[in-house]
C-alpha cells in the first residue's frame, strides 16, 4: 500500500525510509483481517522499507490472504469456537496454549523488532524478544485489564487479571517503547506503571475525499427529508445502545437513529425487543455492518454521528478515543458525544460537534433534535470536519509518529 503524504511532509517521509533488510514481526491474538489498526501499521512500515511479518490467530476457514502484497501474514490455527468466545470459556487452557504456540512461532521469525498488538500478545512477544535479544514494542489498543467491570468477571478471570496486573509493570519496564490510543490512557499508564515515555498513536483513517451520498435513506426506504443520526461500530452490551433506543421516543417526526454494525452475542435481538416495547420502530433502525472499504460512502449519507458511550461501565470506556469519531469526521459528520475527556477535546479543538448535557435518554433525544434541526450549524461543522480530516486528522500525518519511533529504536 502506497502512503500519500501531504506535500509538506514528503521530504520528512523520505528521511524516514528504512533499509529493506530490517525485519519486524507483529503479533496479534485475533484474526488480522478484523484488525484495521494492525493492517494500517504494517502497511506503513512496509511502505517505509521494512520487511514485515504479521503473526495472527485464526480459524482455518478464516485464514484468507489480506489484500496487500506489502507484508506477509502467518497464522496460528485455532478452532472457530475460539474466534467466537475468545477466552470466556476454559480461559486458562486457551491462554496457555496460545502463549506457548505464539512464542514458538515468534522464535521462528528472525526479527529485528517484535511488536505486540494488545495485551494478549505481549507475554509471547516478551519471551521471544528476550531470548532473541531484540527490542520489544507494546501497543495498547485500550487501558489494559480495564475492559470488563469487576462484578461481571468470573472468579477465574479475576484471578488471571490479578496475576497480569502484577506482571504488567515488569513487562512494560522492559519494553523499548509503548504505544497507545488516547491522551487519558497515556496519562493513566504513566501513573499506574511508571512508564516514562508513551507514544500517542490515534486511530486515524487514511485520508479519502468524502462526498455526500444517500445510501442509508435508499437502503431503509426513508424520505429525502429524513435526518439521520448514525451510530456505527460493534453492537454489543457495553456500548449503551439501549439508551439510544429510549432516546428515540423523544425524536421529532422526521428524525431517525440508525445503528449500523456487527452484532455481538444477543445484543441485536435484545435491542429489537426493546424497540418493540418502546414502540419506536419508526425512529430507530438497525442494519448489519458495512465492509470497511466502502464504509465511508455509507457514513457520509448520515447527518450526524453518535458516540454516546456509557460513563459508568469501565475506566477504559471513559478514556477511549473511538475509531468511529474519526470516521465520522472524515465523512464530514458533526458528532454528538457523551462527555468523554478525549472526545470532548477533539470536538472543541476542531469545532466539529457537541457534547450531550447528560446521558438521560430525554436529554440525548433532545440533543439529537437540536443538532439535526439547525441546518446552518450542520453545514458549518461539516466544513470544519472535512478540513480537519484533510489537514490534521488523517493517518498520513499520524503514521509519521510510528516511523519516527522505529527510526529512534534503530538509532539506539
Amino acid at each position: 500500500m502506497n502512503m500519500i503524504f501531504p506535500a509538506s511532509e514528503s521530504k520528512y517521509r523520505e528521511n524516514l525510509r528504512l533499509p529493506a533488510s530490517l525485519h519486524v514481526c507483529m503479533h496479534v491474538v485475533r484474526n488480522a483481517q478484523s484488525d484495521v489498526r494492525l493492517q494500517r501499521n504494517a502497511a506503513t512500515l512496509a511502505a517505509a522499507g521494512y520487511q514485515v511479518t504479521v503473526l495472527d490467530v485464526a480459524a482455518p476457514d478464516h485464514q484468507q490472504p489480506l489484500e496487500t502484497p506489502a507484508y506477509q501474514v502467518k497464522h496460528i490455527g485455532v478452532g472457530q469456537q475460539f474466534e467466537l468466545t475468545r477466552f470466556e470459556r476454559h480461559g486458562w487452557f486457551k491462554a496457555s496454549s496460545v502463549f506457548i504456540r505464539g512464542t514458538i512461532a515468534l522464535l521462528k521469525q528472525s526479527a529485528d523488532i517484535y511488536h505486540a498488538c494488545e495485551l494478549t500478545a505481549l507475554p509471547a512477544c516478551y519471551v521471544a524478544a528476550r531470548l532473541r535479544r531484540k527490542p520489544l514494542i507494546f501497543e495498547a489498543y485500550e487501558l489494559p485489564l480495564q475492559d470488563v467491570p469487576l462484578v461481571a468477571m468470573s472468579r477465574s478471570r479475576r484471578f488471571f487479571y490479578a496475576i497480569m496486573k502484577s506482571c504488567l509493570r515488569y513487562l512494560l519496564a522492559r519494553c523499548a517503547a509503548v504505544i497507545t490510543v488516547s491522551p487519558p490512557i497515556v496519562q493513566e499508564l504513566q501513573r499506574r506503571y511508571r512508564v516514562p515515555q508513551i507514544i500517542l498513536l490515534r486511530n486515524l483513517p487514511h485520508y479519502r475525499a468524502s462526498e455526500k451520498t444517500d445510501n442509508l435513506r435508499q437502503h431503509l426506504g426513508l424520505s429525502p427529508r429524513t435526518r439521520i443520526a448514525l451510530y456505527q461500530g460493534n453492537i454489543q452490551p457495553d456500548r449503551g445502545l439501549e439508551r439510544l433506543v429510549r432516546a428515540a421516543a423523544y425524536l421529532e417526526p422526521e428524525h431517525v437513529i440508525v445503528i449500523m454494525g456487527q452484532n455481538v452475542g444477543t445484543t441485536r435481538a435484545e435491542l429489537k425487543q426493546l424497540i418493540m416495547l418502546q414502540q419506536v420502530d419508526a425512529h430507530i433502525k438497525i442494519i448489519p455492518a458495512i465492509p470497511y472499504n466502502i464504509l465511508l460512502e455509507w457514513t457520509s449519507s448520515a447527518d450526524i454521528g453518535l458516540t454516546i458511550i456509557p460513563l459508568d461501565y469501565t475506566r477504559n470506556m471513559r478514556m477511549c478515543l473511538p475509531n468511529k469519531l474519526f470516521e465520522y469526521i472524515q465523512a464530514g459528520l458533526p458528532v454528538l458525544s457523551s462527555p468523554l475527556e478525549a472526545v470532548r477535546e477533539i470536538l472543541t479543538t476542531y469545532d466539529v460537534g457537541c457534547v450531550a448535557r447528560s446521558m438521560d435518554p430525554a436529554d440525548v433525544g433532545k440533543a439529537i433534535n437540536t443538532m439535526l434541526s439547525n441546518e446552518a450549524e450542520l453545514i458549518r461543522m461539516r466544513t470544519n470536519a472535512l478540513q480537519a480530516a484533510r489537514q490534521d486528522l488523517c493517518w498520513e500525518k499520524e503514521g509519521l509518529k510510528l516511523l519516527r519511533l522505529y527510526q529512534q529504536l534503530l538509532a539506539t
